[in-house]
C-alpha cells in the first residue's frame, strides 16, 4: 500500500498517527453524550461510519487522501472503547466487570491473530482478482464484515439499566439490574442529574483521573510496536506467507496473561531489550511474543470511580484520550531505516514499561490511602452511633419521679 501510493516513511507514519488525532478529539464529548443519551443507536452508528470509510480507502490514490481517511476513521471510532467500558460497568457489578472487560480485551487480541491468518489468505491468493490489488481486497472485506456486525448491533445492544425499556428486558429485570449496581457501589444510585459536562468537571477534580491517564499514556507507549508488528516480524527474514502466519501466535499468547498490569508490562520490557540487542531469530520471535500481553486496567477505573455515570464516562474517555496522544509521535519511532533492531522504538517501549509500573504503584498507594480514610470514617460513625445508643439506653432506664408511667413509656 505504501509503495502503490508513493508514500515516504514520514508520510506513512503520519497516516498512522493522524488516526489517533481524530481518535482523541471525539472521545470525551462522545462518551459524555452517550452517558446521557442512547448507546443502542450511537455505538452501531459509529461502527457503520468507520466501516464505510474503510471501504472507501481502496479508492485513495495519494498520500494526503490516505492520511485524511485515517483521521476520519479515528474520529468515528474514538467513542467506541470508552463506551464499551461505560456500558460494561453500568450493567455488571465491580466483581463481574473485570472478567467481562477481559473477554472484550481477549477479542481484541484474538482479532490480531486472525488478521495475520486473513492476510496470509487474502494477500497471497487475491492479488489481481477483478483487477484489484490484494491489499485493497483486505480493506474491502474487513469493512464489509464490520458493517454486518454494526447492523445486527441495532437489535442486540441495550441502553442503560434505567433507560433500556421493555424491548430488551422486563421491568422487573431492569429494577434488579439497578439494585445490583446500587449494592455494588455501596448504596449509591446512578445519579446523573445536571448537565452533560458536570460529570466531566467532577472527573477533572479527582486525582484518580490523572493517575489513570498516566497509566494509559505510558501503557500505549509501551505497546507502540503493535501498529508496526507486521513490519517487525518481517525482519526475521521469512517469506511473505510465513510472515503472515507467524503473526498469529503472539496475540493468542496475550489472551492467556492479559488479566494484570505490571506482570505483562515487565514481560514487554524484557521483550524490547531482546529485540534491540540480538538478531537471533528464535530470541527475536520470543521477544515479539512477550510484548503482546496487554492489560485490562479500564475495569479498575470504573470500580474506584463508580458514580455518577457521567463522571465515570468522562474519566474513562479522558484517560483513553490522553493515551491516544502518545500515538501522535510513537509511529515515528519505527522507521525502515532502523531495521532490524528498531532501537528508537525499543527504547521508547522500555521507557513506557517503566513509567507504567511507576503510575500503577502510585495509583495503588492512593487507593490504599483512600480506603484507609474510608474505614476510619466508617469506624468513627459506628462509635458515635454506639455512644448515642448507650445514652438512649441510660435515659430509658432512668426512673421518672415527676410523671406517671405514660410519660416514661413515651420517652422510651
Amino acid at each position: 500500500m505504501q509503495k502503490d501510493l508513493g508514500m515516504s516513511d514520514p508520510q506513512w507514519s503520519a497516516g498512522i498517527s493522524r488516526f489517533y488525532v481524530g481518535y482523541s478529539i471525539s472521545q470525551i464529548p462522545a462518551n459524555v453524550i452517550i452517558a446521557k443519551e442512547s448507546p443502542r443507536l450511537l455505538l452501531p452508528l459509529c461502527m457503520l461510519a468507520w466501516s464505510i470509510v474503510t471501504i472507501c480507502m481502496p479508492a485513495v490514490t495519494a498520500p494526503w487522501a490516505f492520511i485524511f481517511c485515517r483521521f476520519l476513521i479515528g474520529l468515528v471510532e474514538g467513542p467506541f472503547v470508552p463506551a464499551v467500558s461505560l456500558m460494561t460497568s453500568s450493567w455488571y457489578t465491580k466483581h463481574e466487570s473485570p472478567l467481562r472487560m477481559s473477554i472484550w480485551h481477549a477479542g481484541n487480541t484474538i482479532s490480531q491473530a486472525l488478521s495475520g491468518l486473513l492476510a496470509a489468505g487474502i494477500l497471497s491468493n487475491m492479488e489481481g482478482v477483478g483487477n484489484i490489488r490484494a491489499w485493497k481486497w483486505f480493506l474491502l472485506l474487513e469493512g464489509m464484515a464490520s458493517i454486518i456486525v454494526a447492523v445486527v448491533s441495532f437489535w442486540f445492544i441495550p441502553n442503560f439499566p434505567d433507560s433500556t425499556g421493555s424491548y430488551f428486558i422486563t421491568e422487573e429485570e431492569s429494577a434488579m439490574a439497578q439494585h445490583r449496581q446500587s449494592v455494588s457501589a455501596g448504596g449509591l444510585s446512578e445519579d446523573d442529574s445536571g448537565g452533560h459536562w458536570d460529570g466531566f468537571w467532577k472527573a477533572m477534580k479527582d486525582p484518580f483521573s490523572h493517575l489513570f491517564a498516566g497509566i494509559h499514556f505510558s501503557l500505549i507507549i509501551a505497546q507502540s510496536y503493535k501498529d508496526f508488528f507486521p513490519s517487525i516480524v518481517k525482519t526475521l527474514g521469512f517469506s511473505n506467507n510465513i510472515t503472515y502466519l507467524i503473526q498469529a501466535p503472539p496475540p493468542a499468547i496475550a489472551f492467556l496473561h492479559g488479566y494484570h498490569i505490571i506482570g505483562p508490562i515487565l514481560a514487554t520490557l524484557v521483550g524490547a531489550v531482546v529485540m534491540i540487542t540480538t538478531l537471533n531469530v528464535g530470541a527475536r520471535y520470543f521477544a515479539m511474543s512477550s510484548p503482546c500481553g496487554g492489560s485490562v486496567q479500564i475495569s479498575w477505573e470504573t470500580t474506584v470511580v463508580p458514580r455518577p455515570r457521567t463522571k465515570r464516562a468522562a474519566l474513562v474517555a479522558y484517560a483513553n484520550c490522553v493515551s491516544s496522544v502518545s500515538h501522535w509521535f510513537t509511529p515515528y519511532f519505527f522507521l525502515t531505516n532502523q531495521e532490524p533492531y528498531y532501537q528508537t522504538g525499543g527504547g521508547a517501549t522500555i521507557a513506557g514499561c517503566g513509567l507504567t509500573t511507576i503510575f500503577v504503584l502510585m495509583t495503588k498507594c492512593y487507593c490504599s490511602k483512600k480506603n484507609k480514610g474510608l474505614k476510619a470514617r466508617q469506624l468513627k460513625t459506628l462509635l458515635v452511633s454506639l455512644k448515642d445508643g448507650d445514652m438512649l439506653v441510660s435515659i430509658s432506664k432512668r426512673p421518672d419521679r415527676t410523671s406517671g408511667p405514660n410519660t416514661s413509656s413515651s420517652m422510651r
